[in-house]
């Protein structure tokens, strides 16, 4: 009896549709991506390499903005200038750290806000006031025993007019250092919740209960000084 062999089928591949084939050659055609420069990518490489104008360059463009940021914290011209000084050498000793994600200029600025903060908690620690007198006092049902206006905006919104400017400074300097530090760091320096908080080693939480309790203090202490208009 002979065996019939069972052939299978030839399967050939379908050929793509003329939408996908004009897709494939619009692919080839297009250029490769290019990943983006980071800005300071010259400068950058200029200082790894150890080159000293390098350095005088980054420490002539940045050190007056550090420095105004180091008197912000330490408000003492002495400090903040020892202030920057550690934070540059810290960046100059660390640019291998440095992964560019932001900008080198906000790099030194976190960097000097550290050392300022460092230079703040190694100053020999006084007993701080007491903030509660500042704070709105409220009636049993809940309610403000007297009338309380909502703050207008961040500190820095106050700063921006150049009238007020000093006012406002020394209505945050009245503030407790646990407080002003914390205003400070988010109102003006910009920081967000997270950064704040691991600049101050406390949790989020307490960041922004401080932060709260800083902007009503700050809000009597401007109210005491400011004519109603200017609020």
């Amino acid at each position: 009896m002979s065996m019939e062999t069972a052939t299978e089928p030839c399967c050939h591949a379908e050929s793509p549709s003329p939408r996908v084939r004009t897709l494939r050659r619009r692919r080839a055609l297009a250029p490769a991506a290019t990943t983006a420069v980071h800005p300071d990518a010259p400068l950058l490489a200029r200082l790894r390499a150890g080159d000293e104008v390098a350095y005088a360059e980054l420490v002539r463009r940045e050190s007056g903005r550090l420095l105004a940021v180091a008197r912000r914290i330490l408000r003492s011209e002495d400090e903040a200038q020892d202030a920057v000084q550690d934070g540059l050498l810290s960046a100059f000793q660390n640019l291998d750290r440095f992964e560019g994600n932001a900008r080198l200029s906000t790099w030194l600025h976190r960097i000097v806000v550290n050392a300022a903060l460092m230079r703040l908690r190694s100053k020999k620690r006084r007993r701080e006031d007491s903030i509660e007198e500042l704070l709105p006092a409220f009636a049993e049902d809940g309610h403000h025993l007297s009338p309380v206006e909502t703050f207008r905006g961040e500190a820095e919104d106050e700063i921006a007019s150049a009238e007020l400017s000093a006012i406002v400074r020394a209505a945050i300097d009245e503030l407790p250092e646990s407080y002003r530090t914390v205003l400070i760091l988010r109102d003006v320096e910009g920081l967000d919740t997270a950064e704040a908080a691991a600049a101050l080693g406390i949790g989020p939480d307490a960041t922004k209960m401080r932060l709260h309790r800083a902007r009503q203090a700050l809000r009597t202490l401007l109210d005491q000084r400011l004519p109603r208009e200017d609020r």
